[in-house]
């Protein structure tokens, strides 16, 4: 059965919005330029509500191991996403400084993105993440809520477990997992009433959506 992972939570009633509705993985981000940025004083009851109903993911851009320190304290992470220019060495120095399971998010445009991708991080990265490159002028990594082509992925065969994400909504995540095979989604602003708000209905019909696509 497919999963879902909710990301850019920034409310205890978001967190349990998604235990109850059944996600899988619950995201937080840090990055001060997202309408989803938290930092980890004002996450830490969020993580706590979490504890043990879902996996709790850290998303990060290119942090420091002293932005890292801060968020690892408090021991209420279950897995770190890498959503900026991380190498496979940074992946690995995470990996051994707090014995976490790293997770790669990969911008992708065509068959050989996948393929670069897959050669530079399956090897290293304990999970990956596939979504749309953001457009050329960005000051935001990731997909920015474009859909990615899912052709890309069709019949794709990995040795890692991974996610699919980008653009994906209530309306045509059954399609997306249909095309690409994906056993996890992840999504965000299609679970938005505006931008960086959660809603609480929407996260429902997403996960109910998931969940009939078996």
């Amino acid at each position: 059965m497919a999963r879902a992972k909710i990301c850019g939570l920034r409310k205890l009633e978001d967190v349990n919005a998604c235990i109850a509705a059944g996600a899988a993985f619950v995201g937080f981000v840090d990055f001060v330029k997202s309408p989803r940025h938290i930092d980890p004083r004002q996450a830490e009851p969020l993580l706590a509500a979490a504890s043990g109903a879902v996996q709790r993911v850290l998303l990060t851009v290119n942090a420091t191991n002293e932005r890292l320190d801060e968020w690892m304290r408090g021991g209420g992470i279950d897995l770190i996403q890498v959503q900026g220019g991380e190498s496979g060495d940074r992946i690995k120095q995470i990996q051994d400084r707090w014995g976490i399971p790293v997770l790669k998010a990969c911008g992708l445009q065509s068959a050989a993105d996948l393929d670069v991708a897959v050669a530079e991080f399956a090897d290293v990265a304990n999970w990956l993440l596939f979504e749309a490159k953001p457009p050329r002028d960005s000051d935001r990594p990731g997909g920015n809520a474009k859909r990615l082509d899912w052709s890309i992925l069709a019949n794709t065969q990995m040795s890692i477990p991974w996610m699919l994400a980008g653009g994906l909504d209530a309306s045509n995540v059954a399609e997306a997992i249909a095309m690409t095979g994906a056993r996890v989604v992840d999504v965000s602003s299609g679970v938005e009433s505006t931008s960086g708000v959660k809603d609480a209905t929407k996260i429902a019909e997403f996960l109910e959506a998931v969940e009939a696509a078996g």
